[in-house]
């Protein structure tokens, strides 16, 4: 640390606000918000972190900057603010949430309805809806919106004497041509609005009330249009589900799911006590960054909502960011309204919960599913990637992985899973009873004993060479495998046999006779397929000591 470092360090008061570390080359690295700034900067630089990432990041800062807030929750908005400026690379940065579109309804004399990306929301442009993560089921809606509601379609008139064919077809009032006047045009963009703010209830009143001044004025086939408007928005609220009989509850109810390397969020959307619609986000991250990733999305979601903010949000991953009062002040701020937080813990809030997190288990499935999908299709590439990072000397085209299970030294057994160009290969696969440390915990020796098994039978019939051997475990784990393997006189390297183990807690890399680990992009695939394969063998061990047990279980009853 740098003397200038240190003495700014010694400046920091004991306030609400941001800070900003800079590297040698004077790009900021980090932004953070604090409630009391003096205590979460002298955090970083005065105790051991657990996570290598901010171990390295420390190492990186060579300035500090910060900004005094009159509240956290002011802190909390520029924090935002400034990780959108300037990007910084050890914040976390949703990559993809430019890809969602949204309904733009026009600032015109006569307004249109469009769709369009996250960055072009320009607010010159008119009123925003959205996001949609489903863009079959928006282009959909649009439809719908466009049959329920006659809009203008054109951005200048196509004739000057007559209205287009839009018209003729009853698909649009030709504005252009004086067929409506602008406080009837602005009464549909009105209803437009309610429709996409969830407030169906409302629009369908208006409309009943609408078909009726036409009846009573004689204006029948404007009466009859209103009539076939609401059977159409009738029947499709008798298609969302009712979640609360008789009431008008808004709320969000959000789920998350990690496994293998894929956070899947759910938001299912109730609006006047109905499911409106589900929203499904899948990203790619670090187990270590789940909660940090979820707070990113929540607040991201949030600031860029445009489609009305619920009344209440309940999710249990919000107990895990905490701060929940700092949380609704802010949305109080960015909504203009009160919105509550809930955990979910009880009654109908919890099933609701439990509802989410079915639907995020299948977006998560799905997701893994396309994942490997796309290795399969593409190991040619993954493959070399992974060699040339973890300096293999042979291609990759069949893995091993190993794993213990046990519970306290007992019924102790192991798991070798195999992947043959990047896809499992359950015939292959092994199971084996540790014996060397019954009644003992020793996971060294388990493996040790596990690796002398199987390598001895190197060569035999449907015991293939691997080309790569994945241990669970960190470089204590491998350097122990190492022993047996070079004891055993095992060709190491080309032609041979490439080991390489896997840590959990950050996914590190550690090559054998080598100290330091390697780090590979969180969202590449040959991260995800390797973590796939550790979790695997992983599932495979558990299951099989389960079946152990139970025969244990069975066997001390008879």
């Amino acid at each position: 640390m740098n003397e200038t470092l240190k003495e700014t360090i010694k400046l920091v008061p004991d306030q609400p606000g941001c800070y900003l570390y800079y590297d040698k080359e004077g790009e900021i690295i980090y932004v953070g918000k604090a409630k009391n700034l003096k205590r979460r900067v002298y955090s970083y630089f005065h105790k051991q972190h657990d996570s290598v990432k901010t171990t390295v990041l420390v190492s990186q800062i060579e300035k500090l900057e910060y900004i005094i807030t009159d509240s956290e929750v002011e802190a909390l908005i520029l924090e935002s603010h400034l990780i959108k400026k300037h990007k910084p690379r050890y914040n976390v940065l949703l990559k993809d949430d430019k890809k969602y579109p949204y309904f733009l309804i026009t600032d015109e004399d006569f307004p249109r309805i469009q769709v369009v990306r996250k960055k072009n929301l320009n607010p010159d442009k008119g009123r925003f809806y959205g996001p949609y993560t489903d863009v079959g089921a928006m282009y959909a809606t649009l439809d719908f919106l466009k049959k329920l509601f006659p809009l203008k379609q054109c951005k200048t008139p196509k004739f000057s004497n007559r209205p287009c064919l839009y018209y003729h077809i009853g698909k649009c009032l030709a504005p252009c041509q004086g067929k409506v006047t602008p406080e009837e045009y602005q009464k549909l963009i009105h209803q437009v609005e309610l429709f996409l703010s969830g407030k169906q209830t409302e629009l369908l009143k208006q409309i009943q009330e609408q078909m009726q001044k036409y009846a009573d004025s004689e204006q029948f086939e404007k009466a009859a249009k209103m009539r076939d408007s609401y059977l159409d928005l009738q029947k499709t609220l008798e298609r969302q589900k009712v979640v609360y009989e008789n009431t008008k509850l808004n709320e969000d109810i959000i789920a998350v799911l990690y496994e293998d390397g894929i956070l899947a969020i759910v938001i299912m959307m109730i609006r006047e006590g109905r499911l409106i619609d589900k929203k499904d986000f899948t990203y790619f991250v670090d187990n270590i960054d789940k909660t940090e990733y979820f707070e990113t999305f929540f607040r991201d979601y949030y600031t860029g909502l445009k489609l009305g903010f619920p009344d209440k949000i309940v999710s249990k991953e919000l107990e895990e960011i905490g701060d929940k009062s700092l949380y609704e002040d802010w949305l109080k701020i960015i909504s203009g309204k009160k919105v509550t937080i809930n955990y979910a813990k009880t009654g109908k809030y919890r099933e609701l919960a439990e509802l989410a997190i079915k639907n995020a288990g299948n977006l998560l499935e799905t997701a893994k599913l396309k994942k490997m999908a796309q290795i399969r299709d593409d190991f040619n590439e993954v493959g070399s990637y992974l060699a040339e990072k973890l300096h293999l000397s042979n291609f990759p085209n069949r893995i091993e992985c190993y794993d213990i299970s046990h519970i306290q030294g007992t019924n102790t057994v192991a798991s070798m899973v195999v992947f043959q160009n990047g896809l499992p290969k359950k015939t292959a696969y092994r199971k084996f009873k540790v014996r060397s440390t019954e009644g003992k915990p020793d996971d060294f020796l388990s493996m040790k004993e596990v690796l002398s098994r199987r390598l001895a039978r190197l060569g035999e019939p449907k015991w293939e060479k691997p080309d790569l051997i994945i241990i669970d475990g960190g470089k204590g784990q491998l350097s122990s495998v190492m022993q047996i393997v070079e004891g055993m006189g095992i060709k190491v390297g080309k032609d041979g046999i490439d080991f390489v183990s896997l840590a959990k807690r950050e996914e590190e890399v550690f090559l054998p006779h080598q100290s330091e680990s390697i780090l590979l992009p969180r969202d590449s695939n040959a991260l995800y397929l390797i973590q796939r394969i550790r979790d695997e063998a992983h599932r495979f061990a558990i299951t099989f000591h389960r079946e152990r047990r139970s025969k244990s279980a069975v066997g001390k009853k008879d």
